[in-house]
């Protein structure tokens, strides 16, 4: 489960900005414009995460419909050794890149 981000008044943002910006280790900010959410101020390290986990997510998803059209018709899909041939991508470098995720 996500913690609940802070909420702060955007004035805040423009009287105390380096305070602000320091409290984005601890995790996103939600500024709020007429007592609404207006925008969310994320840190740099925090954003990365995110977009490396939507890209891993991506890529999820795109291996997942790869597979079902694989399985509606094989004859359709290229082997392994075919798309590395494609890529231009060594065996050595796929089995580092899995090493990552172990």
């Amino acid at each position: 489960m996500y913690p609940i981000p802070a909420v702060q008044p955007i004035s805040d943002l423009r009287h105390n900005q380096a305070q602000m910006l320091d409290r984005l280790d601890d995790g996103p900010i939600v500024l709020t414009q007429r007592g609404k959410a207006a925008a969310v101020l994320v840190g740099p390290a925090h954003w990365n995460r995110l977009m490396e986990r939507l890209e891993d997510l991506e890529d999820t998803v795109d291996g997942l419909a790869a597979l079902a059209e694989h399985r509606k018709d094989p004859s359709q899909t290229s082997s392994l050794a075919e798309v590395l041939y494609e890529f231009n991508i060594s065996e050595r470098v796929l089995a580092e890149e899995a090493e990552g995720y172990e």
